[in-house]
This record gives structure tokens, C-alpha cells and sequence, in this order.
């Protein structure tokens, strides 16, 4: 069972449609979006880096630079410690590539997953003493990393914490927050609450980018070869899964025009090693192929292989890198399915029945794919998830959470602190580590504070606007592009029209797993509608409301008593050079 809702934000669409020349269809979605600031809109529908926001006004960012801008000058050695996901490959780059391009002398390290955990610990700081670092800095973690920068400090080493995950916090006695961070020589993250920034959901690379674009000023090197970093931002952009709106969307467009005429051998080499030679790469294909291979090496071998594979200037090596993530992700999905059935297994035993927030403890599953699955058990059940797991120390459990829209699970699980180890993430998704004598009262605690509702744990479908289906033109198939890459923040429109006669039904492909409908417009004409969903539910659905012989008459193209609610995507069906138009059927009631 689903909720339907209808997007209904206030604003005046006539104007907007009037001065920004698009359509009233176009002007409400962008304010179904919250996209209702005239310079936002503007940034929207004409994207370009001159609307990306000033750097400086980032707090601690001129600070950063400078320091990092003397330890050039002065030779000094720096290391980058990154995070081992797709986000974090992006901003090792970023920055590497940039210090390197100002004369720095710098390397890297990523942490092992299994061995290191999340993020800069004592062993990297004392390892980077130990090789004469002088400077540290971090990208995609180190906000919460307080007793690591403290070590740094103690051991006269300089850290400078780049980073854009939530700060922590602490609940005085009188209820009030107080937010805390690392005393680094510079702390630079948007989410700081003292931080003027604009723009709150860049990426941890988006805030790399953000660095390395003020240490180019100040070194004198033209702010324009900035954007030639901005092929591995976007790529860490969508695999991040931040809001695709204001300068990400900038990033991610900018990006792709570079991704799509890349000269870097290993992310050519990678393209054409997941099939996607000669193809115009997408959000989409950054997002569920690209990325995820890249995100393979730091799950289940060494995330450094992924850097590798894109500073390599050896054609050879940049094959070898390139075939290799691609086969462990191919090993990677097996193992995800694997684990996703054993979990599956336990909630239909009835194991958590009553439980408004899944917390799953499955020692077969390998630690780095616990946030994988607990996504797709999200989707599957629509409750927040978290997948607990076995780590190097049997004492010791390790895992991840995903989030439904109604909860926020940093803050949930903040209220648990005192039960964990290491703890760090958003609203919608956390990394933990706690003993394994705490998992009975972490999971009663967080079901026990969880105020959802029945009405909350149902899955919700939002639609931009009732369109009726003699509405769809090509014109406006072609305009509703035009608000691609879509994700987070920007999903791909969604239209509802309801009581729709169906005239045909047909099931289509080798596994009988599409579904074809021919639809009555309602007013003479007939539109084609594709389902991709679960076909035997459809057919057992309409046989329980409309009874077995309409719905054989429905198959047969047959009058009939049929009718359904639809939520879809309007889209253009181009076969052997002839276009028609069709419809994409997300939803049905």
C-alpha cells in the first residue's frame, strides 16, 4: 500500500513561466522543488560556472589555503587522507592533483575498510610522523575524528580537515545544542554552523574543488584550469548522493561535458571495460555502473587501486586497474544479493514484527556491503534500516543505516551514543561501530524513541501535478529533459491522471516481465503505457477488484469495466526512425 500525494507549493507560476520563457508545467516543477528564488531558477534552467558561489566566503577555507600555500613554499611534505567510497576517490584527486599542480610535495592514503574503519586514525597520524609529514589534511571525514587531530596536534603535525558530513553535537543540561569541532588548524565544511556558505550540500570533492580553486589564486595558477578537476567532482557528486540542485547541478553538467571527452587513460579505460564505450555517459551511469566499480576497490580490496587507476599515465596499468574493479564489482553484486536473501530471510520470520526501525545483526555478510544492503531493505520494507555485521575483533560489530525521509537517523542514533564505539553520517545514512553486548539495547532504544507513525512507515509516491494524458506533446517531453541529470534533489518528474480505461494489456519480454498497456487518452486518442514492476501482482490486483473475466477481456482487447489510477513519466519511443509517444507507468492504484 502506498500514499499519494500532490506536490502543491505556493508561488506564481504565470510570472515565472512568463520571465524565465518556459512553461507553466516547467515553472511548477522547479517550485515543486523548492526552487523559487529567481537567481536559483535562473542558475537552474541556464547553468553555467559563473554561477558556481565564491569560495572564500567558506569558513576556514583562506585559512587552509594559506597554511597549505607556506608548507609549498617551504617544501614541506603533505599527506591527503581521504575516505575509501566514490566521494572520497573524487576529493583525494582534487586536491592531489591541484597541490601537485602548485609544486606541493604530496602523497596519499585511504584507510582500510576492514583494518583502519572510517576515516584518519591514530595509526595514520603516527604513521605520517613517522614519515616526516608536516601537514595532514583530510577529505570526506575528520569532523568527528577529535582524539586523531588531537594526536596530530601532540605530535607537532598541522591538519587541516576538509569535509562535509554533519557536525557533531552535545545536549547541555538545559536542552540547548552545542556543536563541536576538532581543534585542526583549519576546519572546512559547509555544515558548520558559524560558516556563511550559501550552499550546504556539497560533497566532501565538491568542498575539495571548493579548496583547491583558493590555492590556485593564491599560487597565482589560472582559476580556469580549476575545471579540469571537475570531471572526478561530478563523478563523486552523484555517487554521493547529495541534492542535485544550486552548484552541484552545475558541477555534475560541467563535469559530464568533461567525462564525455576525457583524456584521463583510466576512466577511459574504465568505460569501456563496464560496456559503456560510445555511449554519452549520464548521471545515471555514473551513479549505478562507474561509480560502484570504483567504490569495489575500497569494499572488498584496497581503495588506493582506485586512485591509482586515474593518475596512471600507462595505458597498461590503466587496463589492468580498469578490469580489475570491474570484476570485483561483478563479485561485489553477487555477495549483495546474497546477503540481501539472508536478511529477507529473517524479517520473514517474523523476527522484527512491530519494529518501526530494522536493526539486523547477519554475521555472513561482509562488512563494507552492510550500507548496500540496508539500502535495499529500506526500499523493500520502507522502514529505517540498519545492518549490523562481524568486524576483525569478534567484540566488535560493525555496520550501516539507511533512512526513510521521516526519520532522521544521526539524530536518532546520536541519542544512543553512549552504546557505540564510533559513530558518524547524515540524516538519511550512518556508519557505527559498537560492542556487541550493546546490540539488544541499541536496537530496543531506537525503537523504543522512534515516535513513527503507521502512517509514516508507508511508502509515499509525490507527483508534480495531475497531467491529464492529452497534455503530452513532444515539446514537452524535450522540455522536461532539459532538468536532467536528475537524482537527489531533482528526480525525474512525475505526472498522475486518474480513472484510465485501459483498452489492452499485453506482457512483453523473455521472463514476462514488462507489461504493455494501450490507454485511452479520453479524448479519441490512444497513448502506449510500459510497466516494469511485478506483472503477476498487477494481474492478481485487477482480477481481486474488477474480477477474472473483465481482466481476461482486458487481455484480449475487449471492451471492458477496467479503469486505474496511473503516476508517470511521459517519454518518446524511437524505433527504426519513427517516434511515437509513450508513457512510463511508475505507479498504479
Amino acid at each position: 500500500m502506498e500514499r499519494w500525494f500532490l506536490r502543491n507549493v505556493k508561488a506564481d507560476l504565470d510570472e515565472i513561466s512568463k520571465k524565465f520563457n518556459i512553461s507553466k508545467v516547467l515553472s511548477k516543477i522547479l517550485v515543486n522543488r523548492d526552487i523559487i528564488d529567481y537567481d536559483l531558477i535562473d542558475s537552474f534552467i541556464n547553468p553555467s560556472l559563473d554561477k558556481l558561489h565564491n569560495p572564500r566566503s567558506m569558513k576556514d577555507i583562506e585559512k587552509g589555503a594559506g597554511i597549505v600555500k607556506e608548507s609549498i613554499l617551504n617544501k614541506e611534505k603533505i599527506r591527503i587522507c581521504g575516505d575509501y567510497d566514490q566521494d572520497g576517490n573524487s576529493a583525494v584527486l582534487a586536491l592531489y592533483k591541484g597541490i601537485k599542480r602548485c609544486g606541493g610535495e604530496v602523497d596519499y592514503v585511504i584507510p582500510d575498510r576492514i583494518m583502519d574503519g572510517y576515516g584518519i586514525n591514530e595509526r595514520i597520524v603516527r604513521q605520517a610522523k613517522a614519515d616526516g609529514i608536516s601537514l595532514i589534511i583530510t577529505c570526506d571525514n575528520g569532523v568527528s575524528a577529535f582524539e586523531s587531530v588531537k594526536l596530530a596536534k601532540e605530535l607537532g603535525l598541522k591538519i587541516i580537515i576538509t569535509d562535509h558530513h554533519e557536525i557533531s553535537y552535545i545536549i547541555k543540561e538545559d536542552g540547548c545544542i552545542e556543536h563541536t569541532i576538532p581543534e585542526a588548524d583549519a576546519v572546512i565544511n559547509p555544515k558548520r554552523p558559524d560558516c556563511p556558505y550559501p550552499f550546504k550540500k556539497l560533497c566532501g570533492a565538491g568542498v575539495a574543488f571548493k579548496f583547491i580553486q583558493v590555492l590556485y589564486e593564491d599560487m597565482g595558477v589560472d582559476i580556469e584550469e580549476s575545471y579540469e578537476l571537475l570531471e572526478f567532482v561530478a563523478m563523486g557528486t552523484v555517487c554521493d548522493i547529495v541534492d542535485l540542485v544550486d552548484e552541484n547541478r552545475i558541477i555534475v553538467i560541467e563535469g559530464l561535458k568533461r567525462i564525455n571527452n576525457t583524456k584521463n587513460l583510466g576512466l577511459k579505460e574504465l568505460i569501456k571495460a563496464t560496456g559503456l564505450e560510445g555511449r554519452k555517459i549520464t548521471s545515471y551511469y555514473l551513479g549505478f555502473i562507474i561509480g560502484p566499480c570504483v567504490n569495489a576497490s575500497g569494499r572488498l580490496d584496497n581503495a588506493e587501486e582506485a586512485v591509482k587507476l586515474f593518475l596512471t599515465e600507462d595505458i597498461d596499468q590503466a587496463r589492468a586497474y580498469a578490469e580489475k574493479l570491474h570484476s570485483l564489482n561483478e563479485e561485489r553484486k553477487s555477495m549483495t544479493e546474497n546477503g540481501i536473501k539472508r536478511v529477507v530471510e529473517q524479517i520473514e520470520r517474523g523476527s522484527f514484527k512491530g519494529d518501526k526501525v530494522f536493526v539486523i545483526y547477519e554475521p555472513s555478510i561482509h562488512e563494507s556491503l552492510a550500507g548496500i544492503i540496508a539500502g535495499r531493505i529500506k526500499d523493500m520494507y520502507y522502514r529505517p534500516t540498519i545492518i549490523l555485521t562481524e568486524s576483525s575483533d569478534e567484540n566488535i560489530l560493525k555496520g550501516s543505516g539507511r533512512s526513510i525521509e521521516e526519520y532522521d537517523m544521526f539524530d536518532e542514533i546520536s541519542k544512543c551514543r553512549d552504546l557505540l564505539i564510533k559513530f558518524g553520517g547524515h540524516p538519511m545514512a550512518a556508519g557505527l561501530s559498537m560492542d556487541r553486548t550493546s546490540f539488544e539495547e541499541f536496537r530496543d532504544r531506537l525503537n523504543e524513541q522512534a515516535s513513527l507513525t503507521e502512517e509514516d512507515l508507508l511508502p509515499k509516491v509525490y507527483l508534480d501535478a495531475q497531467l491529464p494524458l492529452d497534455c503530452i506533446t513532444f515539446q514537452l517531453v524535450e522540455e522536461l529533459e532539459s532538468l536532467e541529470p536528475f537524482g537527489k534533489g531533482n528526480h525525474r518528474p512525475l505526472f498522475g491522471e486518474k480513472s484510465i480505461s485501459v483498452i489492452k494489456a499485453s506482457i512483453l519480454g523473455k521472463n514476462g516481465n514488462t507489461l504493455k498497456l494501450i490507454l485511452n487518452t479520453g479524448k479519441g486518442r490512444t497513448i502506449e503505457g510500459l510497466y516494469f514492476g511485478d506483472v503477476s501482482e498487477f494481474k492478481r490486483r485487477m482480477v481481486e477488484k474488477f474480477g477474472e473475466e473483465e481482466v481476461k477481456k482486458m487481455f484480449a482487447g475487449i471492451n471492458n469495466r477496467i479503469r486505474i489510477d496511473i503516476a508517470y513519466v511521459p517519454s518518446i519511443n524511437e524505433y527504426m526512425g519513427n517516434k511515437n509517444l509513450q508513457i512510463i507507468i511508475k505507479n498504479y492504484r
